[in-house]
């Protein structure tokens, strides 16, 4: 009867075995198909963008409608520069928005922040674009750079406030009894102490966000629009490359078709420095709590 008992629990484990080198294979092979669109597009747009990117195209102006040549030099500026009104906008609010979800926990509040974050994160750009054409572009009566940084923070404050509150969320609380046990004063202590020991997962997200908004088109088609001039203040239109991608890819000009893929190289590379940087640099720093 013994000898029965062990066999089956022999046979029991390695059906459990099996099972679970199976399910293993199954997850490796979801893993890598999942990946293969990815790596497709971006050997696709490496392809077809190499050949055209080069110092005139990262420095020059584009050139006038129906002539080879020129670049997207303007476009890249303006885009660096959508980029840092949508930081300077977004970022405060999102960081601010994420401690106060974290560390204060006021029960009604906290759940109506916390759901129009969720909702925000989910409404489409477009519809960001048009809210931001009525309020800054109709009052302004211009299109302007200042416009389009505005409602790529708006897009971005969702994505900053939900990392923030969880990675907060991760840091023991015995680090903040030690902290106002001492008499340090709560702010003090999210300050120097919270804030400080979640700083890479936090700016983790910072980067995700900016990486997600990099790529934004439709918000700015109604906001900042275009331009084939350098950037010449903020309450101006301003190019891009979402836009200036968008605009040389419709074009029935071949050359055009070459430089949108090469824009479109630039565009990936800016993405994928800000993706993967964040997660080498910062991702080594972010430690659950235990």
């Amino acid at each position: 009867m013994k000898m029965k008992t062990l066999a089956q629990d022999n046979l029991h484990h390695r059906r459990r075995q099996a099972v679970s080198r199976l399910a293993y294979l199954l997850c490796a092979l979801s893993a890598v198909i999942a990946m293969v669109p990815l790596i497709l597009i971006l050997a696709y747009v490496v392809f077809k963008g190499i050949g055209a990117l080069n110092i005139d195209f990262l420095t020059r102006l584009p050139a006038p409608v129906g002539e080879t040549g020129g670049g997207m030099g303007n476009a890249i500026i303006g885009s660096l520069m959508l980029i840092g009104i949508a930081a300077a906008f977004g970022l405060p609010l999102g960081v601010l928005a994420g401690v106060f979800l974290a560390e204060y926990r006021s029960p009604r509040l906290s759940w109506v922040v916390r759901l129009l974050s969720d909702i925000l994160s989910g409404v489409p750009s477009i519809i960001v674009g048009v809210f931001v054409y009525t309020v800054l572009v109709l009052t302004m009566k211009r299109f302007s750079a200042l416009a389009g940084g505005v409602a790529l923070a708006v897009l971005m404050l969702p994505t900053v406030a939900r990392t923030t509150e969880e990675m907060l969320r991760m840091v023991p609380d015995a680090l903040r009894e030690a902290s106002l046990a001492l008499g340090i004063p709560r702010w003090r202590t999210i300050v120097s102490i919270v804030i400080k020991t979640a700083g890479g997962g936090i700016l983790t997200g910072i980067m995700l966000a900016l990486a997600r908004i990099a790529g934004e088109t439709a918000p700015l088609l109604f906001t900042a629009l275009s331009s084939r001039t350098w950037p010449r203040g903020l309450d101006q239109p301003v190019a891009s490359l979402p836009v200036q991608i968008y605009t040389y890819a419709i074009s029935p000009y071949k050359d055009w078709h070459q430089q949108a893929w090469a824009g479109s190289l630039v565009l990936v590379l800016m993405v994928l420095i800000l993706s993967v940087g964040s997660k080498l640099y910062f991702g080594r720093k972010i430690k659950p709590a235990r």
